[in-house]
């Protein structure tokens, strides 16, 4: 068993068309944003849903995938959580500003599912949690 664990996984979709970059030593790698999305029911019997936004990072073989990547493809990803700090000038104010990101170790595209009612799946994920 290891003392320590960093690991992610996500499924859900493409936000925005992937981008490329170089770091200063020639290697290519890619970004994207990934929506997740969890739902719960509230205290009256509502079904509530809520989108979060995951900044991902892909190097080496799976940046090649991942910058084929356009808004609303669905993936999967497995990776680690990354934060950093940086300091950013304005109006010549320096404000520290803390980045979290997924570095994604595997990348993989998959086909887009059926499209379901907000509540379908929502009843889906509360069955998966009460498992």
């Amino acid at each position: 068993m290891a003392l320590y664990e960093n690991t992610i996984r996500l499924k859900g979709f493409v936000g925005k068309d992937a981008a490329t970059h170089t770091t200063t030593d020639n290697k290519t790698f890619a970004t994207f944003e990934l929506a997740t999305k969890s739902s719960y029911k509230d205290k009256g019997g509502e079904w509530q849903s809520q989108t979060y936004w995951h900044n991902v990072v892909v190097f080496g073989k799976h940046a090649d995938i991942a910058a084929q990547l356009t808004k609303g493809d669905y993936v999967e990803l497995k990776g680690e959580s990354r934060s950093s700090e940086f300091e950013s000038v304005t109006d010549g104010v320096t404000i520290k500003q803390r980045r979290s990101e997924v570095r994604a170790t595997a990348l993989r595209k998959l086909e887009r599912p059926a499209r379901q009612s907000d509540d379908a799946a929502s009843v889906e994920v509360a069955s998966e949690v009460a498992a």
